[in-house]
């Protein structure tokens, strides 16, 4: 998919994950880092920050699966690594961390249809990270976060009843 596909927000996700990785070498740190930093930038002076993180939290996973494509990189691991930024990212700006891990792990299946990757890997990476995330959040945040991907993510539940890693 080409890059006037993506919003201006997905554009500078896929670019500053791009020169992440290159400049760090370790993928999932710097998406994690990259993806966090992209979705705070984007959320200043926002006023309606729960419906600005959920759209916001959509382009920067996709803008990271793309880059993912155009790298080489594994779109799971890229997929986990951006969910777990923008799920830290949206704790630290006060956003629904259940609602964004939906918006995440959706955008993540959906960019990586585009891009023609493996969704089930990128389903079980996206899954994994928003949990994870979750978890270094609370135990109530991370139950909630389970209990809503369940609910509103086709496939969770058998991905939930087993081992995420």
């Amino acid at each position: 998919m080409p890059d006037n596909m993506l919003s201006t927000v997905g554009k500078t996700a896929k670019m500053a994950i791009i020169g992440a990785v290159k400049a760090v070498g370790d993928t999932a740190e710097a998406v994690i880092e990259a993806s966090a930093d992209v979705l705070k930038t984007a959320l200043k002076g926002v006023a309606d920050v729960t419906s600005a993180v959920i759209e916001n939290v959509r382009k920067v996973v996709r803008g990271a699966i793309h880059a993912a494509s155009d790298t080489g990189e594994d779109v799971g691991t890229v997929a986990k690594a951006a969910v777990t930024g923008t799920i830290k990212a949206t704790a630290e700006v006060g956003g629904d961390v259940a609602e964004a891990a939906v918006a995440a792990t959706r955008g993540a299946v959906k960019a990586v249809e585009e891009v023609g990757g493996d969704t089930a890997s990128a389903l079980k990476g996206a899954m994994t990270g928003a949990i994870e995330a979750a978890e270094e959040i609370g135990e109530d945040t991370a139950q909630a976060v389970r209990d809503v991907l369940v609910k509103s993510v086709d496939g969770a539940k058998d991905i939930i009843k087993s081992p995420l890693k």
